[in-house]
């Protein structure tokens, strides 16, 4: 068992800097599909090959993700074990944060200039459909590796644990098969939309398809990893017994109370 430690302001800087990188890479998709010699003659017309600086982002997003991996630390309101495929799913956490602000700020923009200024943008909204979309699909992964997902106990907490260690197969290996049937059958999918590089057909047109339907098989194959290790990490635990009062955030309570002058 590794228990990641905090690193302090690194530990932000790199998924936020990662997040960039990862933001002009695919903005620049095109770029490098016709440096790697996968474009469409479509794509040829109408773009260019991937420049320096699209080269030196693309070598940014596997270099800060690697660094990420080895700086992300946890805090104590998190699940307190790190291993092997945790570290990414924690530090992707991380991402999607700074994501969440990134959409934040995108949205407070459009407001402002809608009904401030009234002059309203062609790509807030779809800008912010494209984040949020990322959004929801990793903080998925985060919550599978923080236990947090839904899961119903009135029945699991009833059985013994051999029994519950069954149980615990037997949705491991359903979610399994599901990544394995989604892979299997969209994996042709989104290579033949990441290649014409589909876009959203709006004014602003973003690459929407191009880039979410691949994103969503990478997930669900790296959620399947993070359901084995969680099986694996978990299996010689204790038993848990879950009540309402497992919902009741004692620190959150607390620093309320502070902030009410009630401390009692």
């Amino acid at each position: 068992m590794s228990v990641a430690k905090k690193t302090g302001l690194l530990e932000w800087l790199v998924p936020l800097a990662f997040t960039l990188c990862a933001a002009w890479s695919i903005w620049n998709g095109p770029a490098y599909l016709i440096t790697f010699g996968f474009a469409s003659e479509a794509i040829i017309a109408n773009n260019e090959p991937a420049g320096l600086v699209d080269l030196l982002s693309l070598a940014g997003v596997v270099a800060f993700f690697i660094w990420g991996l080895f700086t992300v630390g946890i805090s104590p309101m998190e699940f307190p074990e790190v291993r092997g495929i945790d570290r990414v799913s924690v530090f992707l956490g991380r991402v999607t944060m700074a994501l969440v602000a990134g959409l934040v700020c995108v949205m407070f923009y459009e407001v402002v200039v809608r009904y401030g200024f009234e002059e309203p943008t062609l790509w807030a909204n779809e800008l912010s459909l494209w984040m949020a979309s990322f959004v929801f699909l990793l903080s998925g992964l985060y919550a599978m590796q923080q236990r947090s997902h839904i899961r119903i106990f009135i029945i699991y907490d009833m059985l013994p644990r051999w029994l519950q260690r069954v149980c615990d197969i037997i949705s491991t290996l359903m979610i399994v098969l599901f990544a394995l049937a989604l892979i299997y059958g969209g994996t042709g999918e989104a290579i033949a939309k990441l290649l014409r590089w589909e876009t959203f057909g709006t004014a602003f047109d973003p690459p929407i398809p191009a880039t979410l339907k691949p994103m969503i098989l990478i997930i669900v194959a790296v959620v399947a990893l993070q359901a084995i290790s969680n099986l694996i990490a978990d299996w010689n635990r204790e038993p848990e017994h879950h009540t309402a009062a497992d919902e009741i955030d004692a620190e959150e309570i607390a620093a309320l109370k502070k902030s009410l002058g009630k401390d009692d």
